[in-house]
């Protein structure tokens, strides 16, 4: 009984916490889930759409600019393969948005297949109607998502 009135309860916080949320945050997070899946896929088209023109991406082992993200995407020098969200945030600062998803990114790099948990941070730009991704970085955690 109180495992389900616990569980009636954090559905109702769940509910709660998707309707506070504001169209705009609900719609940076939906693009960074797609972007996810474009990443996977190397849908690098649609991903070029979604990148600024001056985006930077951090990476544990350095810094790209757009070009060269989406060269390595393309070409599978970094194939993410699955990203599994584990918690999402979304902070909007005028026509800034900051994501932050905790997740654990099986990638397969330097054709090597790794799992790391990660930290990322999405920094997306408000240019006319449009969101474009100003940048993204990879902070590896030292302990594993649960």
């Amino acid at each position: 009984m109180q495992k389900a009135i616990f569980g009636i309860l954090l559905m109702m916080l769940g509910v709660q916490f998707t309707l506070a949320q504001t169209a705009a945050e609900q719609e940076i997070i939906k693009l960074s889930k797609e972007k996810w899946q474009w990443m996977a896929d190397k849908k690098t088209d649609a991903l070029a759409d979604l990148f600024h023109d001056k985006a930077v991406f951090v990476h544990m082992g350095g810094n790209m600019n757009r070009e060269h993200e989406l060269n390595v995407i393309k070409t599978g020098e970094i194939h993410y393969k699955k990203t599994d969200i584990h918690d999402v945030s979304v902070n909007i600062i005028g026509s800034t948005a900051i994501l932050l998803n905790r997740i654990t990114l099986l990638a397969v790099v330097g054709g090597n297949e790794v799992t790391n948990p990660f930290v990322v941070t999405e920094v997306y730009v408000k240019e006319g109607t449009d969101w474009k991704l100003g940048s993204m970085s990879f902070t590896r955690l030292l302990t594993p998502n649960k």
